[in-house]
């Protein structure tokens, strides 16, 4: 806990009847389970809380026939509000993967095994000296747990390194591993068995229960983290593209950001997603008025069209040199990461960004290099060490090196560069 900080008892929240029957049926099974105990003073409380389970964006029609963007409610979740504990608790920083890296490892292969860990939370207990600190109250009384619960600040990075410990020298080699969902994958039907095996038997000593219903065996594809992978590379996720391909126009600030921030999920597939997308972003700016215009609606549909028609991203080969395409306009600049795969280019990451008003007034030679520089910048993870090509359509840039009396801020990116 951090210093100087005081615990808090929260009071209970009211409950509708039939919410009331969703925490007595979740309490009954934490009980059984011998999850949680009952507590009759603590220092801590916590209030419970029941929410809905939201499943997938979908578009209903509503009574005047028209389409709205609707998410499903597949039942309740009950869980804690701990924001008061947390606040006072002293934060765990043990990292999580990042999302692209481990799909590109991913990717390639030719058989994979997908494996979903049950209750994962609940499988790493509680010091007893602090479990008096989860309590929480509900109208049928006030429990603790004695197994990790969600929503406690600290329960994902505590779980990321137990699955790390428990798989050891297995990540990165056979296996991903990201929370609770486990990816095995081998180059050929034999080795994947085989891989398999390692893992479970891993999972056997340690006990770690898998939910056998929602794992996948000895397939050539599959949906990690919102995206599909194969041996051909990494893709969108189709059943996700066809629900926003489907979404009528925003009719509101907050109908933009929703939409911006699914299509942005896979912006690395768009093409100069951030140039496409700026007559929407504008409309996001402070006190700026809401007018759907033509320019909106065109970008809307062109962003649409982009996910519906995105390319599938190769793996990147650490043997092969990167080749970087850049481009800029009056209030973007762009940049795709590639590699020549039979002598084709075939893009790994597509990047872009919009401009500043300072940058906007930069000279054409200043927009072509600033994308340069962003390119690096956004892609450095890929090119540290690594031969680098860059292409560019103003050719200005190859002599400015040779300059007398260039800019200071292009000297200062070329010596960047």
């Amino acid at each position: 806990m951090e210093d100087e900080m005081r615990p808090v008892r929260q009071p209970q929240r009211r409950l509708t009847p039939n919410l009331e029957a969703v925490v007595r049926a979740e309490i009954v099974k934490l009980l059984d389970a011998g999850i949680i105990f009952a507590i009759s003073d603590s220092e801590w409380v916590s209030p419970t809380q029941v929410v809905p389970k939201k499943g997938g964006m979908t578009v209903v029609p509503n009574e005047k026939n028209e389409l709205i963007p609707m998410r499903t409610v597949t039942g309740y979740r009950v869980y804690i509000d701990y924001r008061r504990l947390n606040d006072a608790t002293r934060k765990d920083h043990f990292p999580l993967p990042f999302i692209d890296q481990m799909l590109e490892r991913l990717a390639g292969h030719e058989f994979y095994c997908f494996l979903d860990g049950m209750s994962g939370y609940f499988h790493i207990p509680i010091a007893p000296e602090d479990q008096a600190k989860t309590t929480f109250t509900c109208p049928f009384g006030t429990f603790a747990y004695r197994r990790i619960p969600f929503g406690l600040c600290n329960s994902p990075a505590t779980f990321q390194r137990c699955m790390l410990a428990i798989f050891d020298r297995l990540v990165g080699e056979i296996m991903e591993v990201f929370m609770d969902d486990f990816s095995v994958y081998g180059d050929s039907f034999s080795h994947c068995l085989h891989n398999l095996e390692l893992v479970l038997r891993r999972c056997e000593e340690t006990n770690l229960a898998l939910s056998w219903e929602k794992c996948h065996f000895m397939v050539r594809e599959g949906i990690v983290l919102g995206h599909k992978i194969s041996k051909m590379g990494i893709e969108v996720d189709r059943a996700k593209i066809e629900t926003i391909s489907k979404l009528p126009p925003p009719t509101s600030v907050k109908g933009i950001q929703s939409f911006l921030g699914h299509a942005g999920f896979y912006r690395r597939f768009i093409k100069d997603f951030s140039k496409i997308a700026l007559p929407l972003t504008k409309l996001l700016e402070k006190d700026a008025p809401f007018q759907f215009t033509d320019a909106c609606t065109a970008a809307f549909r062109t962003l649409k069209e982009k996910l519906t028609q995105a390319p599938i991203m190769v793996v990147p080969d650490w043997s092969l040199p990167f080749e970087i395409m850049c481009d800029a306009s009056d209030f973007a600049v762009g940049a795709v990461l590639g590699q020549r795969r039979d002598q084709h280019f075939r893009p790994i990451y597509y990047a872009s960004k919009t401009l500043n008003d300072a940058q906007e007034n930069y000279t054409t030679t200043e927009k072509e290099l600033l994308a340069v520089v962003f390119a690096f910048d956004k892609f450095r993870p890929y090119l540290v060490l690594s031969h680098v090509i860059v292409y560019t359509d103003h050719s200005a840039i190859r002599y400015l090196m040779s300059k007398a009396d260039a800019k200071p801020r292009l000297i200062r990116w070329m010596l960047l560069l």
